[in-house]
């Protein structure tokens, strides 16, 4: 009699052990798998983020890119200069007057 119930209590011992050590390797798996998606669709939409940035960078480049070769054809290149130097480094004419509103900061 003492045999049947070691059987019953060994197959009832690896079905219980079987059983929930499958579903807490389950239930882990399934708990990865949502973080790893979630962190892979958070990657992706700082991507697409940066990439239109840098196409925004990459356009605004290539106009000032195609603004210089057309200087560099034309054969005079002092209006170019005098831009450049008006605008972008603040130089002035001699007796030209700039006025600053200084009331605004």
């Amino acid at each position: 009699m003492t045999l049947p119930n070691k059987k019953k209590n060994d197959t009832e011992k690896k079905h219980l052990f079987n059983s929930k050590l499958v579903k807490m390797v389950a239930v882990a798996v399934c708990i990865g798998c949502g973080v790893l998606i979630f962190n892979t669709e958070k990657d992706c939409e700082e991507k697409e983020k940066e990439l239109t940035r840098i196409q925004a960078e990459i356009d605004a480049y290539e106009e000032e890119n195609t603004e210089l070769q057309r200087v560099l054809e034309s054969d005079d290149i002092s209006p170019y200069m005098e831009r450049v130097a008006v605008e972008e480094r603040g130089y002035a004419y001699p007796d030209e007057r700039r006025f600053y509103d200084t009331s605004r900061d």
